[in-house]
C-alpha cells in the first residue's frame, strides 16, 4: 500500500513479474545515492551493476547543470536530468547533447526573475543562504539548509519553500536545499519527456517499465506517477510532509538502501 492508503511495503516485498518489466532506473541523488554529501562504494557499484544488466540509470537530481555536465560524461549512467527537470544531459556518439524543457531555454531571463527571488529570501529568514553551488546553476536558485553547518530546522525549509511560493515560484524541498524555480515543469516532466523522446516510451502503457528511487518531499510527483517506486529509509524523516509516500521501502538508508534495492531489483531478475 501507498500513499494515503497506508505505510510502504518492505523491499523484500518486490515481486519478480515486476522486477522483470523494468528497464529504466530513475533515481535521486542526494541522500538517496549519497550519505554525508559522498557517493559510497554500495551505491557506486550499483550503478556499475545495472549498467552491465543492461538496464537504463538515469539521476533525477535538483543538482546544477555544471554537475550533471560531468555526471553525463563520467558517471555508468544513460543521462541525467537537472536542475529538478529544468534538462537533460546525455551522451551520443561520443558528444554531450542536452535536452532543454520547453519552459527553460533562457538561463539569462531566468536569473533576472530568480535574483530578486534569491535577495527576498535571505532577507527573510535568518541563517539561510544560497548553496555553494548555485555558481553553477541555469535555471533555479537552491537555498542550503541542510548541505553545511549551521543546519536550519525543517520548519525553517517550510517557511523559505512559502517564501518563494509566495512571489509565484514553483518551490520543492530536497533533503539538503529548497530549490525554486519559475515554470511548470518537475523532475517527472522532464524525466517522461526524455523517456519519450528518446526511447519512444509511453506514458500509459510503459510505467512498469520505470523503477524511481528517493527520500524527500521533492520526489513526490515521482513516487505518484510510478507504481514501482522506493524510498530509501531516511524518507521517513519526511513523511509528516509527504501526501505520496513510495510504495516499497528499504531497510537500509542512503546510497545502502539504493543498493539493497538494486540487488533486490536485480536478483529477482536472474
Amino acid at each position: 500500500m501507498k500513499g494515503a492508503m497506508g505505510e510502504p511495503r518492505g523491499i523484500e516485498e518486490l515481486e519478480a513479474a515486476r522486477a522483470g518489466e523494468v528497464r529504466f532506473v530513475l533515481f535521486d541523488i542526494d541522500d538517496t545515492i549519497t550519505e554525508f554529501g559522498r557517493l559510497p562504494e554500495e551505491s557506486y557499484s550499483a550503478l556499475w551493476r545495472l549498467n552491465r544488466a543492461g538496464l537504463s540509470a538515469v539521476p533525477v537530481t535538483g543538482r546544477p547543470a555544471g554537475w550533471c555536465d560531468l555526471i553525463a560524461r563520467q558517471w555508468p549512467v544513460d543521462a541525467v536530468v537537472g536542475e529538478n527537470g529544468a534538462f537533460a544531459f546525455y551522451m551520443e556518439d561520443g558528444r554531450l547533447e542536452h535536452l532543454f524543457h520547453p519552459e527553460s531555454r533562457d538561463p539569462r531571463a531566468a536569473r533576472a526573475r530568480l535574483d530578486p527571488l534569491q535577495e527576498f529570501v535571505l532577507s527573510e529568514v535568518p541563517g539561510a543562504r544560497t548553496a555553494k553551488d548555485q555558481f553553477s546553476r541555469l535555471f533555479d536558485l537552491a537555498i542550503d539548509f541542510a548541505e553545511e553547518e549551521p543546519v536550519l530546522p525543517l520548519e525553517t525549509a517550510v517557511r523559505i519553500r512559502d517564501l518563494c511560493e509566495s512571489r509565484g515560484a514553483r518551490a520543492k524541498i530536497s533533503s539538503i536545499h529548497v530549490n525554486a524555480w519559475y515554470g511548470t515543469y518537475d523532475k517527472l516532466s522532464m524525466a517522461e519527456l526524455y523517456l519519450t523522446r528518446r526511447y519512444g516510451w509511453d506514458p500509459v502503457r510503459d510505467l512498469g517499465r520505470v523503477v524511481y528511487f528517493g527520500d524527500s518531499p521533492n520526489d513526490e510527483p515521482m513516487f505518484a506517477r510510478f507504481p514501482l517506486s522506493v524510498g530509501v529509509s531516511n524518507v521517513r524523516r519526511f513523511l509528516p510532509l509527504m501526501k505520496t509516500l513510495p510504495a516499497f521501502i528499504t531497510s537500509a538508508s542512503h546510497g545502502r538502501g539504493f543498493a539493497e534495492g538494486v540487488d533486490r531489483l536485480l536478483g529477482l531478475r536472474v
